[in-house]
């Protein structure tokens, strides 16, 4: 009985991780330190204001941000990660999701391996487990850590259907959907399996009608699954701020070396933290692999071999990311297919990070396949390195990295970090105690030196917000509301009117006065808004962490000023 536990150690590992980090998370429950860049700062608050005004079924509605824009452009309600928001409170349903992310990729990467080493599956059981885990945990962006953690799954339910008849994977595929996101996955996802048809007919010699059948299923169930964003995209004749985004336009060298930092880096939304063990192991055995192939004569296994197709993929998605930044090219895109305007077809590179890890895990394998001991040993203690590399890397999206560090340090400092855990960031309880005492009613408002999330979690109705997607005209309404701010800081002038995102009451003198640290300090306590234009979009309130200095003059009166205890702000609440 010891000896069969003792055997499979990599299921402790594994389950282990998964146990302690759900245990961590509930310990310290909003204590915990979240990830704020696209992430509090966006979905969530999203995924609240739909809860809190009960529109995630609800049709030709709008919801109360941006001066009111339509339910249409917030998140898909057949999705498994907003489910977890409807069913959930915020805090539970974000660990939910991030659990689950682990889970569904160490299954879809256990299925995987399965299908593709058939019988000898068994044998490769440890590094399977490992390999999985260290892609699950991977800190990506956390809305679609679900839809990252997924694409294994694809590629498995893909193999099934071209080797094996049957409905059951063409059902599974078709609502394959409700764990991805079209925009940033499903629209790839289907030009690849063209691209597979296309390889597959020439190949084979034979039309594969299963994976056309494939590509017109799976296209379906996007369809179905995101019927709002289809209709938003095709059928809507809003002009929206896609159209005077400017993504920037780089020199040859700019491309190239982007294209080199991409490929050896990767980028903070997909960090697959390959940089420093996957990369050079995979590096090695490239080069390994393919002189083997000289060296026996074998220069058609060079093209046949699956490991050098996952290299040529990462080097594509390289390529890919690089050249968005060539405004030539992006004009040609844009130009043969208008409702692509914005749209950022670089996110090739969301799929790099399963690719690395796949190839990983085939260079790994050759270790095993020495037949010796010192070899699988070896192989092994590379994975575990690599699951201990990614846990231990404070990189953007680890919360659990940066909830343990904050922990560790209030136990042996006694103090808090400057971070902001979740409970904090959005600090319920001071914002229901000021809209009780100023008796809130769903008045328009701003934040000023606070994330307009904050409000919106709060369930206050803002002029500001967060959004990729809105209309050209509110985003004109809304600068002459801080037209006085960028015209005396030609950065964030520059920052809105190229992009325009992140629709904020700006600084006067500061790049930025949002601000998601402990410590906050600020050179300028004037504002710097044309109240006459946030009056004319309906403005009422404005909700500043900054006391500010100039008020009288700009005809603003302070309501009240609110202190929590469990709160790092103090809120300065001034009506107009």
């Amino acid at each position: 009985m010891l000896r069969k536990l003792v055997s499979r150690w990599y299921l402790f590992i594994v389950f282990g991780f998964i146990l302690s980090a759900g245990l961590v998370f509930f310990l310290c429950g909003e204590q915990s330190v979240i990830a704020v860049h696209d992430n509090l700062d966006l979905f969530i608050p999203q995924f609240q204001m739909m809860k809190n005004t009960g529109t995630f079924w609800r049709h030709g509605v709008d919801v109360p941000f941006l001066g009111g824009i339509s339910r249409d452009t917030l998140p898909a309600e057949f999705s498994l990660y907003t489910m977890l928001y409807m069913i959930l409170p915020a805090y539970p349903a974000y660990i939910a999701g991030y659990l689950l992310k682990i889970v569904i990729a160490l299954l879809s990467c256990i299925w995987l391996a399965g299908d593709v080493l058939g019988e000898g599956y068994e044998r490769y059981k440890p590094l399977v487990y490992l390999s999985g885990l260290a892609y699950g945990i991977l800190n990506v962006f956390p809305a679609f850590g679900i839809p990252f953690a997924s694409i294994p799954l694809a590629v498995y339910l893909l193999r099934k259907i071209y080797r094996e008849p049957g409905i059951r994977w063409y059902a599974a595929l078709f609502f394959y959907p409700l764990l991805s996101y079209f925009s940033y996955f499903g629209l790839f996802i289907l030009a690849y399996m063209a691209a597979a048809f296309i390889w597959l007919w020439a190949k084979d010699r034979k039309f594969p009608g299963r994976i056309l059948a494939a590509v017109i299923v799976l296209a379906a169930g996007c369809v179905v699954c995101e019927y709002r964003l289809f209709g938003t995209m095709l059928l809507g004749d809003e002009v929206t701020i896609r159209t005077t985004m400017e993504a920037g336009s780089f020199t040859a060298g700019e491309i190239v070396k982007t294209i080199g930092e991409v490929f050896a880096k990767g980028m903070f939304h997909a960090e697959s933290v390959h940089t420093f063990l996957v990369l050079p192991v995979c590096v090695l055995y490239f080069f390994y692999l393919n002189f083997s192939y000289i060296r026996s004569r074998n220069i058609k296994g060079i093209f046949q071999d699956v490991y050098n197709l996952l290299a040529l993929v990462l080097v594509f998605n390289s390529v890919v990311y690089g050249i968005y930044y060539w405004e030539g090219f992006r004009n040609v895109v844009e130009a043969l297919c208008p409702p692509l305007t914005g749209w950022q077809f670089n996110r090739t590179v969301f799929f790099s990070p399963f690719v690395w890890y796949a190839a990983f895990f085939f260079a790994l394998k050759r270790l095993y396949d020495s037949k010796k001991a010192a070899g699988e040993v070896l192989a092994n203690l590379l994975a575990l390195g690599a699951v201990l590399i990614i846990v231990l890397s404070g990189t953007r999206y680890n919360d659990l990295y940066h909830t343990c560090f904050s922990q560790a340090y209030m136990y042996l400092k006694g103090a808090q970090t400057d971070q902001l855990n979740f409970g904090e960031f959005y600090s319920a309880e001071l914002f229901e105690e000021a809209k009780k005492d100023i008796g809130y009613e769903g008045q328009w408002a701003a934040a000023y030196g606070f994330y307009p999330a904050v409000l919106e979690y709060n369930g206050i109705a803002t002029l500001d917000g967060y959004l990729g997607f809105y209309s050209q005209s509110y985003k004109e309404a809304f600068r002459r509301i801080i037209a006085p701010a960028l015209d005396r800081v030609e950065e964030s002038r520059e920052y809105f009117d190229s992009w325009g995102a992140r629709a904020y009451l700006y600084s006067g003198t500061d790049l930025s006065i949002v601000n998601a640290s402990r410590s906050y300090s600020v050179t300028d306590r004037d504002i710097y808004i044309d109240v006459d234009a946030f009056k004319e979009l309906g403005g009422r309130y404005i909700f500043s962490r900054i006391e500010l200095a100039n008020a009288k003059e700009k005809g603003l009166t302070l309501a009240g000023t609110y202190r929590n205890d469990k709160s790092p702000y103090v809120l300065y609440v001034y009506t107009i």
